[in-house]
């Protein structure tokens, strides 16, 4: 079995390119669309990466990423922000919030699965 990614995005497309991917790398790949369910899966899921949008419905992927570095178990889960938004303030709040990678869309699928590789392995 694979490293255990959580994909956190609600533009349809956009997951269907992650996943095929991803699971074409090998990954167990999981999708959650809304904020507010994101927060109980990487709970339950434990994942050994979450790939998170910063703008989802119900609570933000920056509320999500505060959430999970403030939890005891979790807090060290790698996390790639991957957003549209790529105005430098939203990329020096995913630092201070402790964002392991910040990619804006579009982006080239080899560097996410580079990337993928390089988090999913700390």
């Amino acid at each position: 079995m694979g490293q255990k990614v959580l994909i956190v995005e609600d533009e349809p497309n956009i997951t269907a390119s992650l996943v095929f991917l991803l699971d074409r790398e090998g990954f167990e790949v999981t999708v959650e669309a809304d904020g507010a369910a994101a927060m109980g899966q990487i709970e339950t899921a434990e994942p050994d990466l979450v790939i998170l949008d910063v703008m989802l419905p119900n609570v933000s992927g920056f509320d999500i990423l505060r959430h999970l570095r403030a939890h005891p178990a979790l807090g060290r889960t790698p996390v790639m922000m991957l957003t549209a938004k790529g105005q430098s303030r939203d990329r020096e709040r995913a630092e201070e919030l402790g964002a392991d990678r910040f990619v804006t869309k579009p982006y080239s699928n080899r560097e996410i699965i580079e990337w993928a590789r390089q988090l999913a392995a700390i």
